[in-house]
Order: structure tokens, then sequence, then C-alpha cells
């Protein structure tokens, strides 16, 4: 083989490994373009500090779709002149690699050399190194924390249109549709959200200005508080976001802090700022954060939450993390006025009964008009005569409360109520079930002695609703297990004893034949 031979086996190679790198650095700029096209509605998002363009200003755009902001930015440039370069492998602006060649270049010419070959002067640089585009692709911020632009020019229609809202009687007629009972309670939250969304729609400019509406419901367990919230959301479609103020705590210990309540809005807006700041919050377990009563220790999670709540509560612009409940993560930051976001806040508050019966017997002393002092201990609803001064005492702060000027509490469930959230609201667990024998063409009936024996062991369980799905799903196990097997079965009668575990249910055969026995023997 002749020198040729190897010339043109050489050139084959040097022209096939340059039209790979010419393909990988095309591919490589194509994702760029087309990340650079997708990212057009979203915010630019600095990469050092996370922070929005709306929140740090207009963002300096370097090689590989990387954003950073001008405090950033100086702040590198300042630790390069006073402290060299801070971080190995840093991509430098080809203004910046041009100057440190300048530099190498004069160096070597009073040394008498005049190398030129551009590797040689990188490697005079021992922070640089060369970084190839197709190395780079998907690099910067993940799209599921983009944050959508928003142009204080443009003219866009408000979220809440103030002719819209549906008048207090609309919304608790749609709230009767799905829960039973708690009128009182149902009338005061279609009063206090039309008053807040027309204080949000607003515009006029008469120098009266309409204070939020934020509540506080006070309930035993399982007697809809949470439920009511999230129908009310469902009807108004607003974003809405639930969380537990026992994982809350004082900044700087281990927890969520008090602005991820808002970061989860945020995230049930689709990172949508303009949408979440017209949200609803619901914090569930509220009278958990209460002051702790023994002094020894830091209350980090009582006193502490409560006072990092006012701001919140009373209106104020937060810098909140994005997908994150974690300012310390790696993630964008953006800033949300939660002047116009409603708060609603619940809790069962154990032991608050006690705290009312001792201030309702303080009456009960000697003399003729004096009552027992027992006469509230079988009272279901003492909740319903609490003050802000008991609430007070068990534990909240008055400025917490003074910022949760809508206070109402929900009834107990009684029997009759518990027979009728099995059968009325719409989504009932009956019709529940009904809908899924349905499928299998299958008829599901409950006897009312069925339904009262459902009510009353939930009832003794003292659980409030949550006991009757798993009262109906104990028994319910062997006929979805059972029935799919005999295609001639018509229809399931759900009897008293069947329920008391003292008999079996009723099926009728498509032949209108009626057996009466335990299920599996069907």
């Amino acid at each position: 083989m002749g020198n040729n031979d190897f010339r043109e086996i050489i050139e084959e190679n040097v022209i096939d490994e340059t039209d790979m790198v010419l393909e990988e650095n095309a591919s490589a700029e194509a994702v760029f373009e087309e990340a650079e096209e997708d990212d057009k509605g979203y915010e630019d998002i600095c990469y050092i500090c996370h922070r929005t363009e709306r929140t740090a200003g207009k963002m300096i755009k370097i090689p590989g779709n990387i954003c950073i902001c001008n405090d950033c930015m100086q702040r590198t440039f300042d630790t390069m002149n006073y402290g060299g370069f801070p971080m190995d492998g840093f991509m430098m602006s080809p203004n910046m690699m041009g100057d440190h060649l300048q530099q190498a270049d004069s160096e070597d010419a009073e040394d008498g050399t005049k190398e030129k070959k551009s590797g040689k002067r990188l490697g005079k640089i021992p922070t640089i190194s060369m970084i190839n585009l197709a190395d780079l692709q998907g690099f910067g911020m993940p799209h599921a924390k983009k944050i959508k632009k928003r142009k204080p020019d443009e003219k866009r229609e408000p979220v809440i249109d103030i002719h819209n809202i549906p008048a207090p009687h609309k919304i608790k007629a749609s709230l009767d549709e799905y829960i039973v009972g708690q009128e009182h309670a149902k009338k005061v939250m279609s009063v206090a959200v039309y008053n807040h969304y027309k204080r949000v729609g607003d515009t006029s400019e008469d120098g009266i200005e309409i204070e939020k509406s934020n509540m506080l419901m006070i309930g035993p367990t399982g007697c809809g508080k949470t439920y009511l919230v999230k129908t009310l959301a469902k009807l108004l479609d607003v974003p809405l976001a639930i969380t537990d103020a026992t994982s809350l705590t004082e900044a700087g210990y281990i927890g969520d802090d008090i602005e991820s309540v808002v970061s989860k809005l945020l995230a049930a807006a689709d990172n949508d700022v303009d949408r979440a700041e017209q949200g609803i919050i619901f914090i569930d377990e509220i009278d958990k954060i209460a002051k702790k009563r023994n002094a020894n220790q830091r209350d980090v999670s009582g006193e502490s939450v409560q006072q990092g709540m006012l701001k919140l509560l009373e209106g104020a612009e937060v810098e909140v993390p994005v997908g994150a409940s974690s300012k310390n993560a790696m993630v964008p930051m953006t800033t949300i006025n939660t002047k116009n976001i409603l708060f609603i806040c619940g809790g069962a508050f154990p032991d608050l009964d006690e705290i009312i019966k001792e201030r309702l017997n303080k009456a009960a002393a000697i003399g003729f008009k004096s009552d027992l002092k027992d006469k509230y201990d079988n009272d279901e609803n003492i909740l319903q005569k609490v003050t802000t001064e008991d609430v007070r005492k068990f534990g909240m702060i008055p400025e917490f409360l003074g910022r949760l000027p809508v206070m109402f509490t929900l009834e107990a469930l009684t029997e009759d109520m518990l027979i009728r959230i099995l059968t009325e609201p719409k989504n009932a667990i009956v019709k529940q079930y009904q809908k899924l024998l349905g499928m299998d063409e299958v008829k599901l009936e409950f006897a009312q002695e069925a339904l009262e024996s459902i009510a009353k062991s939930a009832k003794e369980k003292k659980v409030g609703a949550r006991a009757l799905r798993s009262i109906i799903e104990e028994f319910m196990l062997d006929i979805m297990y059972e029935i799919p097997k005999d295609e001639n079965i018509g229809m399931v009668t759900i009897t008293k004893e069947y329920v008391e575990k003292t008999g079996g249910p009723q099926i009728q055969m498509r032949g209108c034949q009626v057996i009466a026995g335990p299920v599996e023997s069907v």
C-alpha cells in the first residue's frame, strides 16, 4: 500500500469525523431553536439564583439556552476580578476568551515564541474546557417549572367577572346537590365567597376598599369541612389548594415553610400567577398550630406559625418556589400577591367543648336559678355556642383571629343525616355502588332497615361520615366478588340481616326468582 492510499484513507476518516461533528452540532442547534420556540410564552429564569424575569429584570442569554440575570453576572465578574475565576469548566463568552488569548499572545511575544494554535492558547487557561453543543441538549430549566409571562401593557380579560358571579342563593342551591344538612354553614360560605369575588372584581376608584372575608370553620371530625370547600371550588371553577397546618414550622426548622401553602396554589393554577392570585387556599387542621401550653421549649409549630401567617392572611407579596415546597431547592422563584386570595381555615378543635362548658357553667352557682354542671355534657352541637374568646383561650392568638372575621361552626351528624348522606347527594355512596353493578347489568337496592343499621353503626364509631364508606366496603366485598360470576342475576337487595351479619341479601334472578341466603351459595 502506497503513500497515496494512506493519504486517501486519512482524508476519508477526517471527512467522516468532520461530518459527524457538524451533524451533532446541527442537531444540537435545532434542539436549541425548538426549545426557544417553546419558551416564547414563558418567563426566562436565571440559572444561578432561579429568579424569574419579572423579578430579576432582563436576562442575559449565553450559549446552551442558559439565562443569567444582571445581578448574578455582575457578581461573577466581581469574583473573577478579586478572587480568580470561580468555577472550573464555566463557559466563557467570546469577548472574555478573546481577552485571555490576547494576554497569552503578549506573554509569548516577550518569550520570543509565536505559537498560533488555539489549543495551546486554551491550554494556558486551566479553568476553561471545550464544550460540545451536543452535550447541552436539554440543558437549562425543566419545562415543568416554567412560569407564564405577565405583560403589564397587555389588555387581558379579568379572571373573575363581577357580572358572572352567581348569587349567594344560587351558590347554596348548588351546594345542596352535594352536601346534606349544614344549612347555616352553606349560607355563611355562600355570602362570604360572593362578597369576596365582588371585591376582587371591583374596579371602581371611589376610595372605598373592601376588606377580605377570610373564614374559620369549626366542626367535629367527619362533618364535611374539607368536602364543603372542594365542592365550592369546583362550582366556582377557581384554583384550590388544600394543605395541612401540621407540617408548617417556623423558618429555619425542619418542615414546610409558611409560604409553601401559596406555592401549592400556584401549582394548582398550572403556574399561572394571575389565576393563582384569585384562588382559594384551605388550611386544614388549623387547630394544630395553637399555642403550646408547655412553655419550657421553643414553640416552632405553634404560635410562631400563626404570626408568620399574618402577612399571608392580610395580603402581601411573597416570594415562593415553583414546583417545590422549600426555598432551598434548585427551583425558580416567583412573586405572588395574596391580597385577593381567599383563605379558609378549618379544624376540629378537640377539647374546645370543655372550654365552652367551663364558660357556660360559670352561672352554675348556689341558688334557685343555678344550672346543673352536667347540663351540656350530652349536647353534640355545643360547638355552635363558641365565641372568639373561647378560641383565643384554646391557643389562637388575637392577631390571627382578627384576620379571620367570618367564624362559623358545622353541626354534628345525626343518624337521619347519615341516612340522607347515603342516598341523596349526586355522588352518594349508594349511587356509586349502583353504578358499579349497573355496568354488569345488575340492579342494586338497599332496604330502609339496612340504611338505618348502617347509619347506627357509623354513629357509634364517632368519626362522622367517614365511617359510612368503611362499613359498606366491608359487606359489599362478597357481592362485588361473587355477582359477576353468574350472568343470570338481575337484582340484589341489601337487607338489615346482611348488614348485621345475621343473614344474607335477597338475590333475584332474571327469571324473577328471589333467593335469600349467603352470597357464596348463589
